[in-house]
């Protein structure tokens, strides 16, 4: 029951989050615990048999792991100029309050007061990104050549992004923020559209990869798996009870 309790809170995360832009939904996996043995496969009977099979019983579940699922979402056009959505493998890199890098999906872009581009929580973009004048006309490729055209001239630069051995491996930590970890392994920078990752796509965002009626069927699966064992917990109470109550 606390296993099915714990798939609802990830199914439900999946649900809350089905608008967040560049939002990966999450699953949970599970394992058997440990088995109570009563007999062995292969234990001696005597006389030379031996038994075909043993008599275990199981005692639950248990979650072990929720990981990332890093399929693209769909794209939405705004025709914004500084939104941009990445088509494949790739997060832009932000630098955090504290100095220490975050990594995000989230190309919801802005352009702050002293013209760095900084997400929509005001994190400044890392990555080549140069200061773009306001009122500028800004182009971006989808190999991330940007192209600055203000009235003073043209300025052009080359942003690069970054991707990782093991993406499911990164923490989340709120805000559409990933860290490093060891297990996701180290941020390795590189040309979009080149050498297997992802192209720029500007004037658009990745949509969540959430599907909404499949969250659903699971919600309901987890649901029907929960009740079944409240069931059985009851069940086993009542014989319990019958069987205390026998009298000679």
């Amino acid at each position: 029951m606390q296993s099915q309790q714990m798939n609802l809170d990830v199914i439900a995360n999946n649900l809350a989050n089905v608008n967040t832009t560049g939002y990966k939904k999450s699953k949970i996996e599970f394992q058997d615990l440990l088995y109570s043995t009563v007999s062995s496969p292969g234990a001696e009977q005597g006389g030379g048999t031996q038994l075909p099979t043993g008599l275990q019983v199981g005692h639950g579940s248990r979650a072990v792991a929720t990981s990332r699922v890093f399929t693209d979402g769909e794209l939405t056009q705004t025709d914004a100029q500084t939104d941009v959505a990445i088509k494949g493998d790739g997060f832009f890199e932000v630098q955090m309050t504290d100095g220490s890098r975050a990594f995000t999906r989230d190309g919801a872009l802005k352009i702050s007061s002293d013209g760095r581009v900084t997400t929509s929580e005001g994190l400044v973009v890392q990555g080549g990104w140069q200061p773009i004048t306001a009122g500028s006309s800004v182009t971006i490729s989808p190999n991330g050549e940007v192209s600055v055209k203000s009235a003073s001239g043209t300025t052009s630069f080359q942003v690069q992004i970054v991707r990782f051995a093991n993406p499911s491996g990164l923490e989340s930590i709120g805000h559409n923020l990933f860290k490093e970890t060891a297990a996701s392994g180290s941020a390795e920078q590189g040309t979009p559209n080149t050498n297997g990752y992802g192209e720029l796509a500007q004037g658009y965002l990745e949509l969540s990869n959430v599907k909404t009626v499949e969250e659903m069927v699971n919600m309901i699966m987890a649901q029907r798996a929960y009740e079944v064992n409240s069931k059985a917990v009851q069940a086993s109470d009542e014989m319990m009870q019958l069987s205390n109550n026998l009298r000679r």
